[in-house]
């Protein structure tokens, strides 16, 4: 399992080629809070959006994953142990108000750019509204 990437796969690649043309900027493969031991894929840290693109056989994708023939037990093991700590992310970095978006690895990477930049312009307009708000009240 040494051989297979954690980092910079070629969906991820893709994806971050599209965003990056878009004219978004992000962090990648870093930890969205200090004390998580966890990296997202692309990371916003203004807006508060961590995206993760996940690979089909690693995260067991309902579309295409199939397990192994050979060690099927270990493999269920792994796959559902990368699953739990999948939604055991999400939760801790929803319950600090970050956005969570997961992709699959099969996804169109322009797709996928273009979900992300939706959601990057939602949050910046909010965060631009609170803030103006914000300036408004303390006048």
């Amino acid at each position: 399992m040494q051989g297979n990437k954690s980092r910079d796969t070629v969906p991820e690649i893709a994806v971050r080629r599209a965003v990056y043309a878009m004219g978004m900027r992000y962090r990648v493969a870093a930890r969205p809070l200090a004390d998580l031991r966890r990296t997202a894929d692309l990371l916003f840290r203004r807006s508060k959006v961590a995206v993760f693109i996940d690979g089909c056989f690693w995260h067991g994708c309902p579309a295409h994953h199939s397990p192994p023939k050979t060690n099927a037990g270990y493999w269920t093991q792994k796959i559902e142990g990368n699953r739990a700590r999948d939604a055991s992310t999400t939760q801790l970095l929803r319950a600090e108000g970050w956005t969570v978006l997961r992709f699959w690895s099969h996804e169109e990477p322009k797709s996928v750019a273009d979900r992300i930049a939706n959601v990057i312009r939602k949050t910046d307009k909010a965060t631009i509204y609170i803030l103006k708000g914000d300036d408004h009240v303390s006048n």
